[in-house]
């Protein structure tokens, strides 16, 4: 009499387990404070960023928020919301937020895995993409924030990319 050999079907790995390595092979610091949770720092051109990885398991949605030591003044609020509005009309994946308890500038983005079926270059990808956005407007933060520029201003002066070397 034969047994019908169970299917065996592959345990797909945890998307922060897979995070986890890369963010090992660069050497960051991290710390994973949950099973769905992972915080890390970053070294950037402008400053240092700390982004929070979460899984949620019943959305199969991997999380990622990417802030930076910039805390923004009641006074200088809506400047910053104004700024926020341009920004976020230009990205393509992703947004830029305002903790209005904090002051904290953020950036946010979320992606779905039907089916947990997750890759390790999908959240490289994901990283890259929170660290590239941050890169790229931090200085607009900065303009309004420190520089008393308006957000229009700021905005034209941060994305002006310049070629060559002086």
């Amino acid at each position: 009499m034969k047994l019908a050999a169970a299917e065996q079907t592959p345990v797909p790995e945890h998307p922060l387990d897979m995070l986890e390595q890369s963010v090992e092979e660069n050497g960051w610091p991290f710390e994973r404070s949950a099973k769905d949770e992972i915080n890390l720092t970053v070294g950037g051109r402008w400053c240092d960023y700390h982004l929070c990885f979460t899984w949620r398991e019943d959305l199969q949605a991997l999380h990622v928020s990417a802030g930076f030591e910039m805390r923004v003044t009641k006074e200088r609020r809506a400047e910053i919301a104004e700024l926020l509005v341009s920004i976020n009309s230009q990205l393509w994946l992703g947004h830029f937020d305002l903790w209005a308890d904090d002051g904290t500038v953020l950036f946010r983005h979320v992606l779905i895995f039907p089916d947990s079926h997750v890759s390790s270059a999908q959240c490289e990808a994901l990283l890259q993409l929170a660290v590239e956005a941050c890169e790229h407007y931090y200085p607009a933060f900065q303009f309004v924030l420190w520089g008393g520029k308006s957000a229009k201003e700021a905005l034209q002066a941060a994305i002006l990319e310049c070629a060559g070397q002086a």
